[in-house]
Parts: structure tokens; sequence; C-alpha cells
């Protein structure tokens, strides 16, 4: 039997998507309903724009709305570890670029909240995962499309 996929986040993520759900089915349905309504109002279908302009933003809503609803559904919740001798889930990791020398800070989090712009990264992505379990001090190398790059952890809170 095909089991679904789960997805880890925080609490907080799975929260702010619930609510985010319940505005998409309650104010967001209603304008779009809304608009449809109107845009009926101006006569032919056939060659009304207006119409399946708001058609389209109809069938995208439901979309969004099904896509959170899986979200929700199969959310495993993860809490950041208190363990601060190797690298595990809510970690924060000061890493060293081995080859240029440049030291960056990430939070290692579920694949749902990871935003790299912001240091937050997947414990799901190549980094995350070569990231993972290793020790204060630990090298460790990641195959990238512009080759092999190599990393030593240099703090881990």
């Amino acid at each position: 039997m095909y089991k679904e996929a789960k997805f880890k986040m925080s609490e907080e993520r799975l929260q702010q998507l619930k609510e985010e759900l319940v505005f998409l089915q309650t104010v967001r349905e209603k304008e779009v309903a809304q608009q449809i309504k109107e845009a009926r109002s101006f006569g032919d279908l056939t060659e009304n724009s207006e119409y399946d302009e708001a058609k389209t933003e109809q069938g995208k809503l439901y979309a969004k709305i099904a896509e959170i609803k899986n979200l929700v559904e199969n959310a495993e919740i993860v809490k950041a570890s208190d363990k601060t001798d190797s690298v595990g889930m809510g970690s924060l990791v000061t890493v060293l670029d081995m080859e240029t020398g440049t030291e960056d800070t990430y939070e290692i989090v579920g694949s749902q909240e990871a935003d790299p712009t912001m240091g937050r990264i997947s414990d799901d992505s190549p980094f995350g995962k070569g990231m993972m379990g290793r020790k204060d001090g630990e090298a460790f190398s990641i195959e990238a499309p512009a080759g092999v790059l190599a990393f030593k952890i240099l703090k881990i809170e």
C-alpha cells in the first residue's frame, strides 16, 4: 500500500499552515466566488475574459488549499534537539568553507521551513544531510554541481 510522505516541521510552522488554510477556505474562497459572480453578470460566458480569469483563480485557490491540507495531514512535528554535542534538528551550526575560508552559521530545520537565504537549511538537503550527526571540529564534504565541497564544523549550539 502507498504510504504518504511525512513533512518535517516545527509546531509553529504547522500552526502557520493551519491559519493559512482557514484564511484560504473562508476569506479567500468567498472573494473568488464573488469575482465569479460579478463576471457572470457581464453576460455571455464564451467571450468573457473576466469569467475565465476568475475561474483560473478559483482553480489555483483549490490547488493551494489541497496542497496545504496535504502538508497539515502529513505533518511530522520535530522538536529541536537539546544536544549540542552533535548536529541535529534545530541545531545552530557554524561551519568553515575549507576552500574559501569563510564562516557561516546555519539552522537545521525541516524541509517546510527551509530558507537558505535566511540561513535555515533543510535536514533533507545534501548540505543538511552532510552535517547531521557530525560533531564539533569534524570535517565533511558534499557533492555539488560545482564539484565536491569541503566544510568543517566550528561550533554547534
